[in-house]
């Protein structure tokens, strides 16, 4: 079996790992195709394609909370000056 041979049991717990990874019907369906054609560079790049979204997703929500810690920062030094 396919799955087996990245290390899984089943086709369904490949599955549920792209679900846990945050991967989308699309790319899930096609992840299996490349599983079922025997194309590990098909599966490589769309797993590199999830990577870096989340991880531009990881840096926006930095972005936010850089915000936010100067937002209490100036709130705070300007509770000191009272």
């Amino acid at each position: 079996m396919l799955a087996q041979a990245i290390g899984y049991n089943s086709e369904e717990d490949v599955i549920q790992n792209l679900k846990d990874a945050g991967c989308d019907k699309k790319t899930i369906e096609r992840f299996m195709k490349c599983m079922d054609q025997d194309d590990v560079s098909g599966q490589l790049r769309l797993m590199k394609e999830q990577r870096r979204c989340l991880l531009n997703r990881v840096h926006e929500e930095e972005k936010k909370i850089g915000c936010l810690d100067y937002l209490v920062y100036q709130m705070e030094r300007g509770k000191k000056e009272l």
